[in-house]
């Protein structure tokens, strides 16, 4: 099997993991966060290939997986970890996986869906991902602890009716998901809203952070972060708010 996984090290404590080898519409950022007491992992890709044994946690050092939402590129994975926080809003569709919620079915007959096979005979066509309860669910205003940071939950619908963020308010360190991130922003799924994803650009703008890491895309500062809020604000205007 080819290394179906890139990695890099993002700075002394963060890891970003991607699939290169998956079409760039459902090709995800994965974040490992190295914390003091839990380790957190932001989002679990395709799950084409096992994305566990790529994640270096040290032996009964607990590791909290975070989906932002349940779209198939950010759910394909979580199964295979016993610890998976979620959207409350979404929580009972983990149970399932269904793949009208999901968008599974997209991959299906996506041209190109992969630029290399995993292993051989591999189809898209055949592709499914494992229900993955979650084992806790998170609101607006709750905090997920690594013991020395904190992160706020943050609802900011738009994309998703589900999609979460997690804010460090004390370090301005900002895991965005698909509420934004420095690429084409997606808003035209059955299930996104423009005028909810407009109301989540203006809360934004006034997020005070340090770094913003999203679910696609490079990683973005407040000033960049400003600009992509404001430019989707201004092609979406008259749409409402």
């Amino acid at each position: 099997m080819l290394d179906w996984f890139s990695k890099t090290e993002v700075d002394a404590h963060t890891t970003i993991l991607a699939e290169p080898f998956v079409h760039d519409f459902v090709r995800a950022n994965i974040w490992h966060l190295r914390g003091r007491d839990v380790d957190l992992l932001v989002d679990t890709g395709m799950g084409i290939c096992p994305l566990a044994p790529q994640i270096n946690t040290p032996a009964g050092k607990p590791l909290l997986v975070v989906a932002t939402h349940i779209h198939l590129d950010h759910v394909g994975s979580l199964h295979e970890f016993p610890s998976r926080a979620g959207p409350r809003m979404s929580a009972a569709h983990f149970d399932s996986m269904d793949e009208a919620v999901t968008y599974a079915h997209m991959f299906h007959d996506l041209d190109g869906a992969v630029s290399k096979l995993p292993a051989p005979g591999w189809k898209a066509a055949d592709y499914k991902i494992p229900p993955a309860p979650l084992t806790r669910t998170l609101d607006e205003g709750d905090l997920v602890d690594l013991g020395d940071r904190r992160f706020r939950v943050l609802h900011l619908p738009g994309h998703s009716p589900d999609s979460i963020a997690l804010f460090d308010e004390a370090d301005g360190l900002f895991f965005a998901g698909d509420a934004i991130y420095d690429a084409m922003l997606i808003d035209d799924l059955p299930d996104s809203d423009r005028p909810a994803y407009r109301r989540t650009m203006q809360r934004l703008l006034d997020l005070p952070i340090r770094i913003g890491h999203g679910g696609h895309g490079p990683s973005f500062d407040a000033k960049r972060m400003r600009e992509i809020a404001n430019g989707y604000l201004r092609r979406t205007d008259g749409i409402g708010a």
